[in-house]
C-alpha cells in the first residue's frame, strides 16, 4: 500500500542521524487519500539518504516493511494538478448551471410579460368590439332619426303644397272680390252677407291651412341633439383611433429598431464565428506541432535508451572480461608497506562496502524497471483513451518519464561508483594475494582502459538528456497552449451556441411582433372603414337638417306673413261690410 511520509533524523547517541519515516497519509484509491491517525514511525532502509523534513512516497508490504521509496514532490505536484483540474471543471460546470438558471428565469419572466400583454390586447380588442357594437346601435338610431326627419320633410312639403293651394284659392277669391268691388264702384256702402260669406269661408280655410311649426321644430331640435350626441361619440372613437395609430407607429418603430439590433447581433455572431474558426485552425496547428515534438521526443528517448544499453554493455565487459578495466589505480607501494593483517582487514572492509553498494544498486535497478513498466502501462492506456483523458495521461507520462530520467541519471553514477569500487577491490585483492604468495596477476597492466569510452558515452547521454529536457519544456508549453486554446474554443463554442439560440429566439419574437403590428394596422384600417362611412352619413344628415332648419325658418317667416295678410284681409272685409256683419267682425 502507498503512503505519504515525512523523513526524520533519529536523535540520540546510539543510532543518531539515522533516517526514519513518519506516516502522514494512506492512499485508499487513485483519487482518495486518508490521514494516518497517531504518530506511526517506520524505520528506513540503509540506502535512504533523505534530509529531515523531506516528503517521501513509501510502498509498504503486509509486514510493514518498505518495498520502495522515492521523493514525493513530483507525485504531490501531479495530485495537486489533478485536483486543480477537477476544481476548474467543477467551477466551469457550476458557472454553466448558473447561466442556465439565469436563462430560464429570463425566459419565464419574458413569457409572463408576453402573457400579460396578450391579455391586455385581448381586453382592448373586446372593448373595441363593444364600442363597435355600440356605434352600430347608434348608427341605426341615427338612420331612424334620419328616416323621421325625411317623413317630417315630406309632411312639410305636403303642407306647403296645401298652403300654396289655399293661397291660390284666396288669391282667386280676392280677385273676384276686387272685380266685384270694381263693379259695384262707390254706389254701395258695404257688402251684403251673401257676398261676404264666400270670402269668410276662404279666410277660414286659409287660416286652417297655416301649418303649426312648433312640433316640427321640437323634432328638429331633438334630431340636432341626437346628431350632436352621436358626433361626440364618434369624436371619442376618432380620438381612440388616433391614439392607437400613434401607439402602433411607436411600436412599429420599436420593432424596426429591434430588427436593426438583431441584424447587428447576427453580424457580431458571424465575426465571432470566424474568430472561432481561426482558433480551431490554430488548435489543429498546435496539435500537429505537439505530435511532431512528441515523435521527436520518442526518437530521442530511443536514442537515450540505446546509449544506455551501450553503456550497460561496456559495463558488462568490465564484469565478464579481465582484459578491460577502468582507469582507477591504487597506491601499490603503500599497500606493500602496509602490514598484511591490516591489508587483509582493509580488503574485508572494501568487500563489505562493495556488497552494500551492490545491493543498493540492485534495488535501484529494480525500481528503474518498475518505473519503465509504469511508463509502458501509461502509453498503453493513452492508446485506448479518448481525447480528454489522453491529455491527462500524457501529463502523467511526462511526469513518469521525468522520474525515470532522474532515477536513471542517479543510477549511472551509482553504477560507475560500483565498478570503481570493484576495480579498487580487485587491485587490493591482487596485492594481498601476491604478498601471500598465492597468485600473481599482471593482467591489469595489459588490460584496456574503458574510462574514455564510458566518458564519451556519458557525454552523449548527457547531451541527449539535455535535448530531451528542452523538448519536454517545449512540449509542456505546447500542451499548456493547447489546453488554453481548447478551453477557449470550448467556451467560445458554448457562447456561440447560446448566442445563436438567443438570436433565433429574438428573431422568432421579432416575426411575432411584426405580425402583431400588422394585425393592429389591419384592425385600425377596419376601424377607420367603419367610422368613416358613419361620419360621412352623420355629416350628410346634419347638412340636411341644417337645410331643413333653413326651410323651417323660411316657412315660419312665410306663415307669419300669411297670418298678417289674413288679418289685413279680415280688416279690409270688415271695412267693406261696415257694421252689417258682426259675425265677420267676431271671426
Amino acid at each position: 500500500m502507498l503512503y505519504l511520509a515525512e523523513a526524520q533524523k533519529k536523535s540520540g547517541f546510539i543510532g543518531g542521524g539515522r533516517v526514519e519515516f513518519k506516516l502522514l497519509a494512506c492512499q485508499q484509491s487513485e483519487q482518495n487519500w486518508t490521514a494516518v491517525r497517531g504518530a506511526e514511525i517506520v524505520p528506513a532502509s540503509e540506502d535512504a539518504t533523505y534530509s529531515a523534513g523531506a516528503l517521501v512516497m513509501l510502498e509498504l508490504g503486509g509486514n510493514r516493511q518498505i518495498q520502495r521509496h522515492s521523493e514525493a514532490s513530483r507525485q504531490l505536484v501531479a495530485i495537486l494538478q489533478k485536483f486543480s483540474d477537477q476544481s476548474k471543471r467543477f467551477k466551469t460546470q457550476e458557472e454553466e448551471i448558473e447561466q442556465w438558471k439565469q436563462s430560464l428565469t429570463y425566459q419565464s419572466h419574458e413569457l409572463n410579460r408576453r402573457e400579460m400583454e396578450l391579455e391586455t390586447r385581448q381586453e382592448q380588442l373586446e372593448q373595441a368590439e363593444a364600442d363597435l357594437e355600440q356605434l352600430e346601435t347608434q348608427r341605426q338610431a341615427v338612420e331612424t332619426a334620419q328616416e323621421d326627419i325625411k317623413n317630417l320633410q315630406q309632411e312639410f312639403e305636403r303642407k306647403n303644397q296645401e298652403l300654396e293651394g289655399a293661397w291660390a284659392h284666396l288669391n282667386g277669391e280676392m280677385r273676384r272680390l276686387e272685380e266685384r268691388q270694381a263693379e259695384l264702384g262707390q254706389t254701395s256702402s258695404g257688402l251684403n252677407p251673401a257676398q261676404i260669406q264666400p270670402v269668410q269661408e276662404a279666410l277660414n280655410r286659409l287660416t286652417g291651412t297655416v301649418a303649426p311649426t312648433e312640433s316640427v321644430r321640437e323634432q328638429l331640435n331633438h334630431a340636432f341633439a341626437l346628431i350632436s350626441q352621436q358626433q361626440d361619440m364618434l369624436s371619442q372613437h376618432w380620438q381612440t383611433l388616433d391614439q392607437q395609430r400613434t401607439s402602433t407607429e411607436e411600436r412599429r418603430n420599436q420593432v424596426e429598431q429591434q430588427a436593426e439590433d438583431l441584424q447587428q447581433g447576427w453580424q457580431k455572431w458571424r465575426q465571432a464565428e470566424d474568430a472561432l474558426l481561426d482558433a480551431r485552425a490554430e488548435l489543429k496547428i498546435q496539435e500537429g506541432l505537439l505530435s511532431n515534438q512528441q515523435a521527436q521526443m520518442h526518437s530521442l528517448s530511443e536514442q537515450l535508451t540505446g546509449q544506455g544499453n551501450l553503456h550497460q554493455q561496456v559495463y558488462d565487459l568490465l564484469n565478464t572480461s579481465d582484459k578491460v578495466r577502468l582507469g582507477k589505480n591504487v597506491d601499490v607501494m603503500s599497500l606493500d608497506a602496509m602490514a598484511i593483517e591490516e591489508l587483509k582487514a582493509l580488503v574485508e572492509d572494501l568487500e563489505k562496502d562493495l556488497g552494500k553498494v551492490s545491493r543498493f544498486v540492485s534495488d535501484q535497478e529494480e525500481e528503474l524497471n518498475l518505473q519503465q513498466q509504469a511508463i509502458d502501462e501509461i502509453k498503453h492506456r493513452i492508446g485506448q483513451a479518448n481525447e480528454y483523458d489522453r491529455l491527462q495521461l500524457e501529463t502523467e507520462l511526462a511526469d513518469e518519464q521525468d522520474r525515470y530520467q532522474m532515477l536513471n541519471k542517479t543510477l549511472v553514477g551509482q553504477r560507475r561508483n560500483l565498478l570503481e569500487r570493484e576495480e579498487v577491490l580487485s587491485q587490493h585483492q591482487a596485492v594481498l594475494l601476491r604478498r601471500q604468495g598465492l597468485a600473481t596477476d599482471e593482467t591489469s597492466e595489459n588490460s584496456v582502459d574503458l574510462e574514455p569510452v564510458l566518458n564519451q558515452i556519458d557525454d552523449l547521454r548527457q547531451k541527449t538528456s539535455s535535448e530531451i529536457q528542452q523538448l519536454e519544456e517545449q512540449i509542456k508549453q505546447i500542451q499548456a497552449s493547447i489546453e488554453e486554446l481548447r478551453q477557449r474554443v470550448e467556451q467560445q463554442t458554448d457562447e456561440q451556441t447560446a448566442q445563436q439560440d438567443e438570436l433565433k429566439h429574438l428573431e422568432h419574437e421579432l416575426l411575432k411582433q411584426r405580425s402583431e403590428v400588422a394585425a393592429l394596422g389591419a384592425k385600425m384600417s377596419l376601424y377607420e372603414e367603419i367610422l368613416q362611412p358613419t361620419q360621412d352619413s352623420l355629416s350628410n344628415l346634419k347638412q340636411k337638417l341644417d337645410e331643413i332648419a333653413g326651410l323651417m325658418a323660411q316657412f315660419q317667416e312665410a306663415s307669419d306673413y300669411q297670418l298678417q295678410a289674413i288679418a289685413e284681409m279680415r280688416q279690409t272685409v270688415q271695412s267693406l261690410t261696415g257694421d252689417q256683419s258682426p259675425e265677420l267682425a267676431a271671426s
